[in-house]
């Protein structure tokens, strides 16, 4: 990677969110959207306002990382309830899922910006995503929604350096998704199973593993974590543990995938 590349991307970001006025930023509290965040603060001081969403679909310590990170710079924040579950056709978990989720949550974002008083309302995506199944960016472009570390040309390496720079905590958190991409595809969504994935998740990361997922497939729980961690779940006492908790949440077998956390994996369907 290029540093002074790098920056000199970061200072064409600040030009361009400094000419947009007043901002609302669709805040995940992922390493992309804090940084964009950040960077909006910088160049709009009180013109910038937060909003992130609170739904059974994103963990808590997702949101409440978020709630945190906005309160500590001063950043007006909105968090607000989204109704994707009551979405019939977010429920079936098509190939369109994360476009009408989006949909979803940019029409929430359009309110917020209009009693914020808002211009405009920006989210977190970078180049990087182009190379992903990435639906919601139509519902984006639809909405209005611009995307500035995008036209600034930054991957997520870069983000996470200049993160890293600006001493942004959570820089080099891992990659964030919602609950519902744990459920492959035509597999209905309910609330039983997102909370199953939910439990399966927080027993990984108390277990000391940081990058995972719980893939839902039924009476099955397919596993994901960081390839160069598959010894340490394996590892005596941490695999029967692990295991144990899992079928107490409900799930009737466990698996591990030997590939690793794959982001998106499920999207090899399509």
């Amino acid at each position: 990677m290029n540093e002074d590349l790098a920056r000199e991307k970061k200072e064409a970001l600040l030009r361009n969110l400094g000419s947009m006025g007043s901002l609302l930023v669709a805040f995940s509290g992922g390493v992309d959207s804090a940084f964009l965040l950040a960077a909006a603060h910088e160049a709009l001081g009180k013109k910038v306002a937060a909003a992130t969403a609170r739904s059974i679909i994103h963990p808590d310590r997702e949101t409440d990382a978020a709630v945190r990170f906005a309160r500590e710079r001063g950043i007006r924040h909105v968090v607000f309830p989204t109704r994707e579950m009551e979405i019939p056709a977010f429920l079936q978990n098509g190939p369109d899922r994360c476009y009408v989720c989006k949909r979803h949550l940019f029409e929430c974002l359009s309110g917020i910006a209009k009693d914020t008083g808002a211009r405009h309302v920006v989210h977190g995506a970078n180049l990087d995503d182009r190379a992903d199944f990435r639906p919601g960016m139509r519902a984006a472009k639809e909405a209005g929604v611009a995307a500035p570390l995008m036209k600034a040309g930054l991957v997520k390496e870069e983000i996470r350096f200049l993160s890293k720079e600006m001493g942004l905590t959570g820089w080099d958190l891992p990659a964030q998704s919602c609950l519902a991409t744990r459920i492959p595809y035509g597999d209905r969504i309910t609330e039983k199973k997102i909370r199953m994935i939910a439990a399966a998740e927080t027993v990984l990361l108390e277990h000391g593993f940081l990058n995972v997922r719980a893939r839902h497939h039924g009476a099955v729980v397919r596993i994901e974590v960081e390839p160069a961690r598959l010894k340490d779940l394996l590892a005596d006492g941490v695999r029967d543990a692990v295991a144990g908790a899992l079928r107490k949440i409900g799930f009737r077998h466990v698996a591990l995938d030997l590939e690793g956390y794959v982001c998106g994996s499920l999207n090899r369907s399509l």
